[in-house]
């Protein structure tokens, strides 16, 4: 499932939203928007994520140079239990913690960065999030109520969803309807803020989204879906670990995916082919371009390869590397500005395997690794800045699950 851009808070926050697509609570996936009937067994489920990301320079002066940014690791229980046969509960518990840091400006050991601590102090912080979501199964649809919950050092985000699916007579179309609001608290005051630079006055953020979709079953191999979903957020978008760095308080964003699964009778596997578009009110725009193919095994076993490509144009206040924001600003008439390279233009190619075994009827356990790696250069639809270094991220993660 395709996560929707991540919200501006905290560093390790930004990566656990990239990386655990369950916080996109109003997306629905093209393989559950028909399951209209209750669950008959609980399941349990146990998680473990191990990420890792690094820099290379990519200029004359910074070529070869590699450095270490931010390993995470995270452990998540899932438990699900139906009831009566027309409800369902289902909760998730997630603790993580993050190492290393990020760079508080466009990079690190750069000319127009020399001057300054390129880095951005994250060593031991932790975070304890959590969901609740409770679902009404009918004949020809279903409800789902949810609320969650994070909170961290400096981060305190609360959640409520309502999301409901319903059905044509025969099955063969499925309409989604889901709504979302986010209250979120960034305390400035706590000890590891920029530089030692203490705010006390804590920055609050509301963010409220809306989703219409539509599933159809295009023959009996063939699946399509359509989602629409607009965001709107109003409250402290700057990121307070990277200075200077000023955002507007409001952000419109606006995503259209398509999806289309399609099952081979012959091999008895399954392709998964996306696209999604983005467009906010930062002036970002962007394009993902996602592809898997989930093919059973003998003796219980699956694998999954996946591919994806991402691209996305500058936002309107990005300031290039070279460019000082503080000096830049009352000669081009600037209101915000921003050196994070995440709103620089760029373009990223992902590839990734999952591995999955039946252990018994009950059993099942599952490995999957990811690489990605972007580049200024590689975008498909803006200029990139070329000061900005070679990002590498990877990721493996080992779960182990059992119905009851």
């Amino acid at each position: 499932m395709e996560s929707v851009p991540v919200k501006n808070t905290s560093k390790k926050s930004r990566v656990f939203g990239a990386l655990l697509a369950s916080a996109a609570m109003l997306l629905p996936s093209a393989k559950n928007a028909l399951a209209d009937a209750a669950p008959e067994q609980a399941v349990v489920s146990m998680k473990y994520l191990n990420y890792h990301d690094s820099q290379t320079g990519d200029t004359d002066l910074t070529a070869g140079m590699s450095k270490d940014r931010m390993t995470v690791n995270a452990l998540s229980f899932m438990g699900m239990v139906p009831i009566a046969g027309k409800w369902s509960i289902a909760a998730t518990f997630i603790e993580d913690s993050v190492t290393g840091a990020s760079p508080a400006y466009h990079g690190w050991g750069f000319p127009s960065d020399e001057k300054k601590d390129t880095t951005s102090s994250a060593s031991g912080d932790l975070r304890h999030a959590g969901d609740l979501n409770v679902t009404r199964y009918f004949s020809r649809g279903t409800l789902t109520l949810g609320t969650s919950y994070s909170q961290e050092t400096d981060y305190i985000s609360r959640g409520v969803s309502m999301n409901g699916t319903l059905s044509t007579e025969n099955k063969n179309t499925t309409f989604s309807l889901g709504a979302a609001y986010n209250s979120d608290t960034i305390d400035l005051g706590k000890p590891n803020v920029v530089k030692s630079k203490q705010i006390d006055t804590p920055g609050r953020k509301r963010v409220a989204s809306g989703l219409f979709g539509v599933t159809q079953v295009m023959s009996q191999n063939d699946i399509m879906q359509l989602t629409m979903t607009f965001t709107h957020g109003d409250g402290y978008y700057t990121d307070p670990y990277k200075a200077p760095d000023w955002r507007p308080g409001h952000r419109n964003m606006f995503t259209f995916m398509s999806r289309w699964n399609h099952h081979f009778d012959g091999p008895n596997g399954t392709a998964h082919l996306s696209y999604r578009f983005y467009t906010d009110t930062f002036g970002i725009k962007s394009h993902t371009f996602d592809a898997e193919y989930v093919q059973p095994l003998a003796h219980g076993w699956e694998i999954t390869p996946n591919l994806r490509y991402y691209s996305q144009c500058a936002a309107d206040f990005y300031v290039p590397t070279g460019n000082d924001p503080l000096v830049a600003t009352p000669t081009t008439g600037m209101d915000f500005y921003s050196e994070d390279q995440r709103l620089s233009a760029f373009g990223a190619f992902s590839y990734g395997v999952k591995v999955r075994k039946e252990l018994g009827r009950s059993w099942t356990a599952d490995v999957k690794y990811e690489h990605s790696e972007q580049r200024y250069n590689w975008g498909i639809n803006g200029k990139g800045d070329p000061g900005i270094p070679t990002f590498n991220m990877s990721a493996i993660q080992v779960g182990l699950s059992r119905k009851i």
